[in-house]
């Protein structure tokens, strides 16, 4: 059964992140990262999600895009490994480097940061502008598996536009909706 995001009201202020990437094995931290960006894009996703998988090749390419506009990324899995044993940080180092992700995908362990962040599903997306205040939260694009259409991240794609030309998105946004996430 599809999850909406819980969308966490604009304006709200991005939460302490600092958590280790399953790829280099260090400790990030987002917040720092974020200092003097054009913006900050954090994003709740998994491995094993459909919703995730239809969408990650272009996700990726939109996230690494944001990158090279002068944004911080940061993706988060937050789903118990215990239940959910291929969203484990073995599997996340594989699935980042096998898709050339520029930007860490953390491991959210005590599920802290998803708390945190209201995150609910996966994917659930969260754009914060420069002073590091929530200007999206919503769809990736209009795209799920099934529907026939492909994915495109337009959605995504006209926020981080907006926050890199320093224009505040528009508030009608649309709620991201996926797996929800596997709570312990």
């Amino acid at each position: 059964m599809a999850t909406p995001s819980s969308m966490l009201p604009l304006g709200t202020p991005l939460p302490p992140v600092r958590l280790k990437d399953a790829v280099t094995g260090g400790i990030v931290d987002v917040n720092a990262q974020a200092k003097g960006k054009r913006g900050t894009l954090v994003m709740f996703i998994c491995n094993h999600c459909p919703y995730v998988v239809h969408v990650q090749r272009v996700l990726g390419r939109v996230a690494n895009d944001a990158v090279d506009k002068g944004f911080a990324v940061a993706a988060i899995n937050s789903n118990d490994v215990a239940t959910y044993p291929q969203d484990g940080p073995d599997a996340m180092a594989r699935l980042a480097k096998a898709e050339s992700w520029r930007f860490p995908f953390l491991f959210d362990e005590s599920q802290s940061i998803a708390r945190s962040f209201a995150a609910q599903c996966t994917p659930d997306l969260y754009l914060f502008d420069a002073a590091g205040h929530l200007a999206y939260r919503g769809q990736f694009d209009d795209s799920r598996p099934s529907s026939g259409k492909p994915a495109t991240g337009r959605d995504l794609i006209s926020a981080i536009d907006a926050v890199h030309a320093g224009r505040a998105p528009s508030p009608d946004q649309i709620p991201s909706v996926g797996c929800n996430i596997k709570w312990r």
